[in-house]
């Protein structure tokens, strides 16, 4: 017979949302099964943001080792290692791996199985020969990536963000299918180490971020010789040889980009096959699992965050999930997700991060109701020195100034959305940021001066004269 473990509660899934809710739960004092089937630390560490960001800073560096003229700085000719630019990401991972370890995590105090885990009952899971019951069981699996159906995309060879950063060659030219957040940054590192490339996009780059915002990042991406194929329909893919063909359509012509490898970067899909769901008394489809807003499922004995659920697919916000949970199962709080204040950040240079709602999305809703104040980069003494002065900041409001939500494209502009983030999540109004003391020089004043551009029109208004000059007239 297999083994019987019963447990408080049962993880299953060991990225960044299960990892979270299993060393909270554990060093909380609940006894915690985890279960992973592939490697700790989930798509994030792995085969997502970490190896994405480091390939972004290899890039990036090249970049800044070819741009130092401007400074008065000369430099040789610059020169790409490729595959010692591989070696930075790989390290990257290895050097965090130890913190989502199985030792680490064994060490907190959890039961660690690497197995492939399956619902048996609505209390039971089966996993590497053992029978887990728990009082509550967490689902946290994840995504994929999600291949379309292209006519012959099965009889070529192709990378997703799963693969490519196993490769070691720079390839000659680089097509991506996808214009999104992936594909735009590996668009971007691989130009920057030395690839031709090609974005190929349904609709337009970046769909889901404000239009103005975009239009920053696609001018600097097309600067940088990257050819971009906006609102086109991919009907075809071929080999030629050693080559990869792509027949694209557009206002009824066809087009076709031959080049030397193939990236499918058009989006991910909740990963909820083969775990026994329908045997749990799970609902689910192919866009993941239903949950409520305290993220229970169907079962109200089993939960499920991040990415398998099908929302906001970010790290931090698995991380944000498992919080909601660890209340919810060891405190009994009803505790209850509030995605207003999420921010994202496409980690391109320039960078573009968001938060609460874009300006199209603001007039959706509240019709003319808003008020839209921007601040540029270039009015900035310390974008100045740095010579990055490429974009801008925008916030949108209400009439009275509370904050629907903000959008920055620039230089560190993941930095700088916290502020914002914060002060959305806290229902502050946009006097709070006009006054607070930010030092300087910074980019940290772009906050702090387009807040106090919002008041600009009533403060130096000629009714606001008027009063100045009354006053004056007292002595």
């Amino acid at each position: 017979m297999s083994e019987v473990i019963k447990t408080d509660i049962c993880v299953i899934g060991a990225g960044s949302g299960g990892l979270s809710v299993a060393a909270g739960a554990v060093q909380m004092g609940a006894n915690i099964v985890l279960i992973e089937k592939g490697k700790m630390g989930g798509d994030c560490l792995n085969t997502g943001c970490v190896p994405s960001k480091a390939l972004l800073a290899a890039g990036h560096a090249a970049e800044n080792a070819r741009t130092t003229s401007h400074f008065g700085i000369s430099t040789c000719p610059v020169s790409v290692n490729f595959a010692h630019a591989m070696d930075h990401v790989h390290a990257v991972i290895a050097g965090i791996a130890p913190h989502d370890s199985v030792e680490r995590f064994e060490d907190l105090g959890c039961t660690v199985i690497q197995a492939e885990a399956r619902f048996t009952a609505p209390g039971e899971v089966v996993a590497g020969g053992k029978r887990i019951q728990a009082k509550r069981f967490v689902i946290a699996t994840g995504s994929r990536a999600a291949v379309p159906q292209i006519e012959g995309i099965d009889n070529v060879a192709f990378f997703t963000n799963e693969t490519i950063f196993e490769n070691r060659t720079c390839p000659d030219h680089l097509i991506i299918i996808g214009g999104g957040p992936i594909g735009l940054e590996m668009a971007q590192a691989h130009r920057q180490l030395g690839a031709k490339v090609t974005v190929i996009e349904m609709l337009t780059i970046l769909p889901k971020d404000d239009a103005d915002l975009v239009s920053v990042v696609r001018d600097v991406i097309e600067a940088a010789g990257i050819s971009l194929y906006e609102k086109v329909k991919t009907s075809r893919v071929e080999a030629n040889g050693d080559q990869i063909r792509v027949i694209i359509e557009r206002d009824g012509t066809k087009i076709t980009i031959e080049g030397s490898h193939l990236l499918i970067a058009t989006g991910r899909k909740p990963t909820v096959e083969n775990l026994g769901l329908d045997e749990a008394g799970v609902a689910y489809s192919a866009r993941g699992i239903q949950v409520d807003e305290r993220l229970r499922t169907s079962n109200r004995k089993i939960f499920a965050i991040g990415d398998v659920t099908g929302g906001l697919q970010f790290t931090h916000m698995s991380g944000y999930d498992a919080g909601i949970v660890i209340r919810n199962v060891l405190f009994r709080l009803p505790a209850k997700v509030d995605y207003s204040s999420v921010p994202w950040v496409t980690y391109t240079n320039p960078e573009l991060a968001q938060v609460g709602l874009s300006e199209t999305a603001a007039r959706e809703k509240f019709g003319d109701a808003i008020r839209v104040v921007t601040w540029n980069y270039a009015e900035n003494d310390r974008a100045r020195a740095e010579a990055k002065t490429d974009g801008f900041i925008k916030v949108v409001t209400t009439p009275k100034g509370k904050i629907l939500g903000a959008g920055i494209v620039g230089h560190q502009a993941g930095e700088l959305i916290g502020v914002w983030a914060l002060a959305i999540s806290k229902k502050m109004k946009i006097g709070a940021i006009a006054g607070m003391i930010v030092p300087y020089p910074t980019l940290g004043e772009l906050s702090k001066r387009v807040a106090g551009a919002w008041y600009t029109p009533s403060l130096f208004s000629e009714k606001t004269r008027k009063i100045v000059r009354f006053l004056l007239k007292l002595g």
